[in-house]
């Protein structure tokens, strides 16, 4: 839902995407343009994109972690994480690791919130205290950006099967586009595990799903359940609002 979706929206407001394809190399051609080459398909198809003034790359990072690890017996995993438990333990006593390094979420509020629970089981004699991996709330900041928390579709077909749960999908638009030339969908979808419907998952793209999804996800980590959506008065209008009318004509077929 949220790729194929965004895919569209990208494409709707004139950025051309290349699907399917490597890049190969770079050329500067004589004008200081760019010459992007790629390769597709198992034919190895070649093509060209040219007259580029500026390439970005984003490739992501590896963690920073061939610091001598191995003289204090701190393991790494095959990716080069560092390996720890869910107290944020290495394989190494009393030496810890949080954050990118690690491997999970690798979000700056994620850091810091395992840094605390951290710190309050060190000092503060809270032998329990750590941090919850479950249900934490990411955002895309793509144009239009995306919200999601808890399982994907996908996810929950295979932990619970299909006849267990119960799937919303709202495809709308905000009103904020109503009076411009150019459109843009808003795409929700609530994934639902019967027969109380707890809530298991929410995924959404459109104009302010960062901060829609903030406040949704403190009732998600509550254990809230789509009656809870339902009893909830919407505020009109919004776009959050969608998530608190949902009914029965937005179910979707497993």
């Amino acid at each position: 839902m949220v790729s194929t979706n965004l895919m569209e929206a990208m494409e709707s407001a004139g950025i051309s995407i290349v699907r399917q394809s490597q890049v190969e190399k770079l050329t500067k051609e004589k004008d200081d343009t760019i010459t992007v080459h790629t390769v597709s398909g198992e034919d190895k198809h070649r093509a060209t994109i040219s007259g580029n003034n500026v390439v970005i790359w984003a490739i992501g990072r590896a963690p920073n972690t061939d610091i001598g690890l191995e003289h204090v017996d701190v393991k790494l995993d095959s990716k080069g994480n560092i390996r720890v438990d869910n107290f944020q333990n290495t394989t190494a006593r009393n030496i810890y690791a949080l954050g990118d390094v690690a491997g999970k979420y690798l979000l700056t509020p994620v850091a810091v919130a395992a840094g605390r629970q951290l710190a309050l089981r060190i000092f503060g004699h809270d032998s329990s205290a750590r941090l919850e991996y479950e249900n934490i709330p990411t955002v895309v900041f793509s144009h239009p950006p995306i919200g999601t928390i808890g399982m994907t579709q996908d996810e929950a077909v295979a932990k619970y099967g299909k006849d267990k749960l119960s799937i919303y999908y709202s495809r709308t638009q905000s009103m904020y586009f109503s009076v411009t030339e150019r459109k843009e969908r808003t795409v929700m979808k609530l994934i639902c595990h019967l027969p109380d419907e707890k809530v298991l998952g929410l995924h959404i793209m459109g104009k302010g799903a960062d901060e829609i999804l903030q406040g949704f996800a403190v009732a998600i980590r509550m254990g809230a359940t789509k009656k809870d959506f339902d009893r909830t008065v919407a505020i009109h209008p919004t776009t959050g609002e969608e998530l608190v009318t949902l009914n029965e004509s937005q179910l979707l077929e497993l």
